[in-house]
């Protein structure tokens, strides 16, 4: 096995042909923010996921790093966007055509389409479709009307990924594959379990936490949103213990909302330590 050399300016890349690594990164809304950090440790390491699944916010950030970005890439296109309240109202308006509301949206309660907000955060460059992809990517969904999970890994990029993040009302659900689609995070909101036994060594990233702890009464939509979160947090611990992965991070996210993206920056500096955790977790795997 390939060995990490820290000594030069760039590590010694660890390729699916020195070894199959596998990528899962989780939802949990602003909080995945926290996913940069790790993205910057892998890169740093040299090492080149052979596929990536994600949940929700996991896999927007995780089919911007299948097409190519680098942690660095994200982290700087996000400076660009969230630094600044206004950079992300102007790309929002700039992508606008009309019909964020309809009808349709206001009947269900859930006036905003997820695929119109896509479009609108995700980078230009990006690949329409998953085969254009340069890593493997699988995205999450949950099947509203079969209660199940259903995973994408091919066809239109954008509405599988909206699809991976509509998260009730909030977001209208996604008709796809013949699907009604919600949120994924409702059944696999950390899809390590997708990549165990197909790879040899699988990460994890867990960015769920339990609803911010505020001196008030929560809203309407913190209650639903709150309750959702300790749902998937319910969900993940369950997983773990029928089955873990090599490696399992979780940042300490429970002072964020789960919609607090105007705080970027502070999620971002809150997810350093877990950074470096992560980093030497790889490097045990590896070394083992």
């Amino acid at each position: 096995m390939k060995t990490i050399n820290h000594s030069s300016p760039e590590a010694t890349p660890v390729t699916p042909a020195d070894l199959s690594f596998g990528l899962a990164l989780g939802g949990g809304g602003a909080r995945g923010f926290a996913h940069i950090a790790m993205l910057e440790a892998l890169d740093e390491l040299g090492i080149r996921p052979a596929i990536i699944s994600g949940t929700s916010i996991g896999a927007l950030i995780g089919s911007a790093y299948a097409s190519g970005m680098g942690g660095k890439d994200i982290r700087a296109y996000c400076d660009d966007l969230f630094l600044k309240r206004t950079a992300v109202l102007r790309k929002l308006f700039s992508h606008w055509n009309g019909n964020w509301f309809t009808s349709k949206g206001s009947m269900t309660g859930s006036p905003f389409s997820a695929e119109n907000i896509i479009t609108a955060l995700l980078p230009v460059f990006m690949p329409k479709t998953f085969e254009e992809l340069k890593i493997p990517f699988l995205a999450v969904a949950t099947d509203f009307h079969e209660q199940s999970e259903h995973v994408i890994s091919r066809g239109p990029l954008v509405p599988a990924v909206a699809a991976s993040c509509a998260l009730p009302a909030i977001f209208r659900p996604v008709q796809l594959d013949g699907r009604v689609l919600i949120d994924g995070g409702f059944v696999n909101v950390v899809p390590f379990d997708l990549l165990c036994g197909n790879v040899a060594i699988t990460a994890a990233v867990d960015v769920t936490a339990g609803p911010k702890h505020e001196d008030k009464v929560p809203s309407f939509i913190d209650v639903i949103i709150g309750a959702t979160q300790i749902t998937m947090r319910s969900i993940v611990n369950e997983k773990l213990q029928r089955k873990k992965p090599d490696i399992f991070v979780r940042p300490d996210m429970g002072q964020f909302g789960v919609l607090e993206f105007y705080k970027y920056q502070e999620i971002c500096a809150a997810s350093v330590a877990t950074k470096d955790e992560f980093k030497r977790a790889c490097e045990a795997v590896l070394a083992a």
